[in-house]
């Protein structure tokens, strides 16, 4: 289940999600949807995955809430999906692209909390403190590959060098949150949550009570930092 955003065109009520701007990177041409806020005071920049892109039900949720708390969502669609490419490429190439990306994030001159999920939580782990984030958002931040615990990634979340929350799945294969290590990061769970955010039907919680504490976990955050 998804929480579906009115585009530019019309129709419905809440945010609008406006025309996609394409930005030229060094890796090829990136594409970034705003979601504006009326009265934003901080801008959520929200990277996807390695197998998916910017319809995750966790960014879309977060895309449909967040607006309306006066922070403005942008979208970002690596070059490798804007090409129509199939497989990710190396870490590296993911951190040029959002790297070029980050002006068009900037622009409005509000501070700009970088986020993503999966492997767009590992790029923004890695580059918000030398790109001036206000603050890193963690979406099912990959801890290791699916039972190989020993080849942690901790060290890209325990170095992020800026304010910093995770919102992990209580069952995501890629690190559940009991296996996260100590640090001066904050940790939300979803209970029953997967890599997606999805939690089984016979789960004692919904989807969209799922998605809830997803959207409040990261607007109640977002309150918190010091971003006017």
């Amino acid at each position: 289940m998804r929480t579906s955003i009115p585009d530019s065109s019309g129709g419905g009520t809440g945010p609008r999600a406006l025309e996609p701007v394409a930005v030229p990177t060094e890796t090829g041409t990136a594409r970034v949807t705003w979601v504006p806020a009326d009265r934003p005071r901080a801008v959520l920049a929200l990277g996807h995955g390695a197998g998916g892109g910017t319809g995750a039900r966790d960014l879309v949720a977060l895309a449909a809430a967040l607006p309306a708390a006066g922070v403005s969502v942008a979208l970002v669609e690596q070059p490798w999906r804007v090409a129509g490419k199939k497989v990710a490429p190396a870490p590296k190439t993911l951190d040029m692209g959002w790297e070029g990306v980050w002006p068009e994030l900037a622009a409005p001159g509000l501070p700009v909390v970088a986020g993503g999920r999966s492997a767009g939580a590992r790029v923004a782990c890695r580059t918000g403190a030398e790109l001036g984030a206000a603050g890193v958002l963690a979406l099912s931040f990959p801890l290791h590959p699916p039972g190989k615990p020993e080849r942690s990634r901790a060290g890209e979340l325990l170095g992020t060098g800026v304010p910093t929350l995770v919102v992990q799945g209580g069952r995501d294969p890629f690190g559940r949150p009991e296996e996260f290590p100590g640090g001066s990061y904050e940790l939300a769970e979803v209970a029953y949550g997967d890599h997606g955010f999805a939690v089984p039907k016979k789960a004692p919680v919904g989807q969209e009570e799922a998605l809830g504490v997803i959207t409040d976990a990261v607007g109640a955050w977002i309150e918190r930092l010091p971003v006017g």
